[in-house]
């Protein structure tokens, strides 16, 4: 597990985005191309799953250049403050994490294709790892409120988020 947790670590900070992106990719394409036979009930709630990873996916950017300390002219990624609002004070990676796996889910309901499944899986375990990077910088950049956050906000799931969230309002 260490040699597992050190090999992660050492990859460059793009390198598992870089191949979960063209299976991705690939299966959005299939989504449009294949049109196989199946439960309609499924496809439905796959594309409320796409309209959701929508949601996730455009939030961050609206969030980060209000809040996020972003220079004028830099890219909302570019952040000089940590953020544990709006969006952020639901999951931690709404972004690469949350979006992206409903979306690969969503594209598995939509095509219903064993295709959509070999690649889709991979993807998600790529980005959920490339997530586990993500947290590994983020403490390096923001140190100890990062640590507090990790421990208040999870890193994808939105319903304990909001759960959570609507218990710290309720409760204090």
């Amino acid at each position: 597990m260490k040699s597992l947790r050190a090999f992660i670590y050492n990859l460059h900070p793009y390198a598992l985005c870089c191949i979960s992106a063209p299976l991705t990719v690939v299966q959005i394409v299939l989504a449009f191309v294949l049109h196989q036979p199946g439960s309609e009930v499924l496809r439905w709630i796959g594309w409320v799953l796409w309209w959701t990873s929508a949601v996730f996916g455009w939030l961050p950017i609206l969030t980060f250049r209000r809040r996020g300390g972003v220079a004028k002219g830099k890219s909302y990624v570019h952040t000089t403050r940590l953020v544990e609002t709006g969006i952020y004070a639901i999951v931690r990676h709404p972004q690469m994490g949350t979006a992206w796996l409903l979306m690969c889910v969503a594209l598995m309901l939509i095509t219903q294709h064993w295709i959509s499944v070999v690649l889709g899986v991979p993807a998600m375990v790529l980005a959920y790892v490339d997530l586990l990077k993500a947290d590994q910088c983020l403490v390096v950049k923001f140190g100890d409120a990062y640590r507090r956050y990790m421990e208040r906000v999870p890193r994808v799931n939105f319903v304990a988020g909001i759960i959570q969230l609507a218990r710290h309002r309720i409760g204090g």
